[in-house]
């Protein structure tokens, strides 16, 4: 048996989902390869050669990006066993199965994996797909794994990878990890909650540091905790950073912490500053509480603006995140969202793509609860793997579509100058006077220097290259 394991994009990062799963099956005497198509073209040979080749999806791009190659991968290797698994698999297990692929697995995947590659007739001919699961079961079925150490040997070096970009100028190597999987918040439009239902599991802290241990001698100078909530499990956080800070002392991390969380536990904030923390992620989606509220995110506009004092208070960067168009966004409500981030001195910290972001819904989505989402979404599209929507209002639809295309063309110019440009396309567009008096207060953030998020459309130019 040879396995070949597969991720065609997951955030600029090193992936995890090919570093573990891979520990797992050479654990279990399978011979494995992994090819990071982000970084590396497959060649028809490595195809050829498995006997398995599992595509690892946790994101909707990554998914869409993995459409061309199970394509591929059927038509050069007929009797290959083709496996997806990720946070994305059993949200499209339909679509992954009209192409071919006979066995999807959710995340939490790597004993599954092993079981479907070791089992009688595993090296044999392609398998019937699977029968789907009821309901039921798949909300019910994430699994809890023994977690061992990641396997990143065979990976692209981490240089090759997203670096971080600082304030001054210069850049350090990043590597990534989870402390954390699942989530135990139901936020409606999180592609966490159809599959984890509310579930997160926390990975033992010798597997975390051994990890981290593992990137920092190969050249890591920052780690990335991409857990959806670094704070779901304070303790073990706690824990986590004291041993970081301790054995790695000089190299930076970031995490991604929610509003709540941030308030709940405003006395670890100086920890996370003492212990080496850059900056913080927070998905603060909207200043409206009433969209808020439809997104059932746990916290309002006046929580965040509460959180980003308490982190300056900290010496700590907040990096929110946003959803600014969505079917109950106005003219006049994203205007009024510029405005408040430019009154709070957060243009810097706020990636451009991140004003322009449309809501994706997809299949599964709980937003399809909604009336206000049936009444906006048309029927589904396979080829984008989403419900399209339009607005009531198409003003607001031409805006989004102009500004997506201002950010994507100024995707190296500063990043206030781009909000500045964003705000006076958006102030045009309500018919409303250019705002006077704007000053910018130079508080240039560290951040990542790869501009694609979570919920990226992949350009077309990316679609080729895999």
């Amino acid at each position: 048996m040879r396995a070949l394991l597969v991720s065609t994009y997951d955030l600029g990062r090193q992936p995890f989902g090919l570093a573990s799963p891979a520990a797992w099956l050479r654990r279990a005497g399978i011979e494995t390869e992994c090819v990071d198509a982000s970084r590396d073209r497959i060649t028809d040979d490595q195809l050829r050669r498995a006997s398995a080749i599992g595509f690892y999806l946790p994101m909707h791009t990554a998914t869409r990006l993995a459409g061309g190659l199970i394509a591929r991968a059927r038509r050069i290797n007929p009797d290959a066993t083709l496996l997806a698994y990720g946070l994305y698999a059993p949200l499209n297990a339909d679509w992954l199965r009209e192409r071919g692929v006979t066995h999807v697995v959710g995340p939490e995947a790597e004993g599954e994996l092993v079981e479907l590659l070791t089992r009688p007739g595993a090296h044999g001919a392609r398998p019937k797909a699977q029968s789907p699961r009821p309901k039921a079961q798949r909300e019910h079925a994430v699994p809890r794994l023994a977690f061992i150490q990641p396997d990143r040997s065979m990976l692209p070096p981490l240089g090759r990878y997203a670096k971080l970009r600082m304030p001054d100028g210069s850049t350090r190597v990043v590597g990534s990890t989870e402390a954390t999987r699942g989530c135990k918040h139901l936020c409606r439009h999180c592609p966490i909650v159809p599959v984890y239902n509310g579930q997160f599991r926390a990975i033992p802290l010798d597997v975390v540091m051994a990890d981290v241990r593992a990137q920092v001698q190969g050249g890591a100078e920052h780690i990335s905790f991409g857990d959806p909530d670094f704070f779901n499990g304070p303790t073990h956080a706690t824990r986590l950073l004291e041993q970081f800070a301790a054995e790695f002392p000089g190299t930076s991390f970031d995490a991604t912490i929610k509003i709540e969380h941030l308030l709940k536990h405003a006395d670890l904030l100086p920890l996370l500053q003492r212990t080496g923390c850059l900056f913080v992620t927070s998905a603060v989606e909207s200043i409206d509480d009433h969209v808020l509220a439809q997104l059932q995110k746990g916290h309002t506009r006046a929580d965040f603006v509460r959180a980003v004092g308490l982190c300056r208070s900290a010496g700590l960067t907040l990096s929110p995140t946003f959803v600014p168009f969505t079917p109950w966004t106005t003219l006049e409500g994203f205007v009024e969202l510029l405005d408040v981030l430019d009154e709070l001195d957060l243009a810097e910290q706020v990636a451009p793509i991140q004003l322009v972001i449309r809501l994706l819904i997809t299949a599964g989505s709980p937003l399809l609860e909604l009336p206000d989402i049936q009444a906006a979404i048309g029927t589904f599209d396979a080829a984008s793997l989403t419900w399209p929507w339009r607005h009531s209002d198409p003003r607001v639809d031409a805006l989004q579509d102009a500004a997506m295309r201002l950010v994507g063309a100024r995707n190296e110019a500063p990043r206030g100058e781009v909000f500045d440009a964003v705000a006076t396309l958006a102030r045009t567009a309500a018919g409303m006077p250019p705002r006077e008096g704007r000053a910018h207060t130079p508080r240039r953030a560290p951040h990542m220097d790869e501009a694609w998020y979570c919920c990226a459309e992949p350009a077309a130019d990316d679609i080729k290259f895999i």
